[in-house]
């Protein structure tokens, strides 16, 4: 292992904190050759798919990546717009308007930023923007609610991959959950609220989380019981009866069982049962992408309404919404206790620089 080498070490310099907001990730464009790619890294991953390394390179090499990029790319193309994909464009806006949040503040220097875990922007290639730019701090945000071993855990694998060869090591906050923050909960009711106001309200609200296989969970995975211990959550702020609520998960992968309910086979049921109005909410997802506007708003709409069911609402995920960000930036703050300095304490901090810069000069430093 070579260690990197460092810049020149800087007297009396305010330390800067940063932020940085990773999700799931996204392809370059809606082509099977960028779709290809793109699930070339992520199904490569160990925590994404536990199966001996030796076998899966056969299937992944052999099958996947040969007959679904093409397929895929259809279904990216059905929600991409002018400016890219909605993943990546709310997940920017949302750093965006964090850093707004800060900037609006006497904080100590914040620099907030967003990085995907597959595809780009990179998180090493943030996480090196955020030291070049003077941050020997860092909170890492993985934005997903319920902690996950293939989604949460995999990003704290790739923060650690990017530092290994750093000499100068900042600090690092990661973390692993905010599923039952005040926060979340909030921002989540809120959108679901704001949506009832101006739509009415439905017969049942069904809450579709991403699944999982189920062996993560006899396995000691807890994102199970976090999902649920959410939709508890959001029932209660809500004030929704327990028979009015139902909790389901989705985008299931090859032939293991997954977490149950299936949303899928809940659309059917539901359509089954005549009912005239459901609303779908996915609380696990901060931001619209494949899975919430081509999965639930498309193929789900169509289950539930070819089985009989009436009207289909798809509640949109918390995106760039102000209640969101405010919640944000909330779970931001109470993760980044010790590290901030505001008022007085930062004009202290600044003086207590200076000194020490002014004293390091005197005893021959250079900067």
């Amino acid at each position: 292992m070579k260690l990197q080498k460092e810049p020149e070490y800087s007297h009396g310099s305010i330390a800067k904190i940063g932020i940085l907001l990773v999700n799931l990730g996204t392809p370059e464009a809606p082509t099977k050759r960028a779709v290809r790619e793109y699930l070339g890294e992520f199904l490569w991953d160990p925590r994404v798919v536990e199966i001996p390394r030796p076998i899966w390179w056969l299937i992944l090499n052999g099958i996947i990546l040969r007959t679904r990029p093409k397929a895929s790319a259809k279904k990216y193309a059905s929600i991409w717009s002018d400016k890219g994909s909605p993943l990546r464009i709310y997940t920017e806006k949302q750093a965006e308007l964090l850093q707004s949040k800060f900037t609006d503040n006497s904080f100590s220097p914040v620099i907030v930023k967003s990085a995907m875990r597959y595809g780009q922007p990179s998180v090493d290639g943030e996480l090196a923007k955020l030291r070049a730019e003077g941050c020997d701090r860092i909170l890492v945000i993985p934005l997903y609610p319920q902690y996950n071993s293939s989604t949460t855990g995999s990003i704290f694998d790739a923060v650690f991959k990017s530092l290994k060869n750093i000499r100068n090591l900042p600090s690092i906050r990661l973390l692993k959950n905010f599923h039952d923050h005040s926060g979340y909960i909030e921002a989540l009711s809120q959108r679901i609220q704001q949506y009832w106001a101006a739509h009415g309200k439905p017969e049942k609200l069904v809450l579709s989380y991403h699944g999982v296989p189920k062996f993560s969970l006899t396995k000691g995975d807890p994102y199970h019981c976090e999902c649920y211990k959410s939709s508890r959550l959001l029932a209660e702020k809500l004030d929704l009866e327990p028979e009015n609520i139902v909790t389901t998960f989705q985008s299931r992968f090859g032939r293991a069982e997954w977490l149950k309910p299936y949303t899928i086979e809940a659309m059917k049921d539901l359509g089954k049962h005549k009912l005239r109005r459901i609303d779908v909410f996915c609380p696990g997802f901060v931001a619209d992408c494949l899975e919430t506007l081509e999965e639930i708003n498309m193929e789900n709409r169509e289950e539930f309404l070819t089985h009989g069911g009436g009207e289909f609402h798809y509640i949109p995920c918390l995106n760039d919404s102000p209640i969101w960000i405010e919640g944000l930036h909330q779970i931001a703050i109470d993760n980044l206790g010790g590290w901030l300095s505001e008022g007085e304490t930062l004009i202290d901090a600044k003086n207590e620089a200076n000194i020490s810069r002014s004293e390091a000069l005197k005893r021959g430093a250079t900067n």
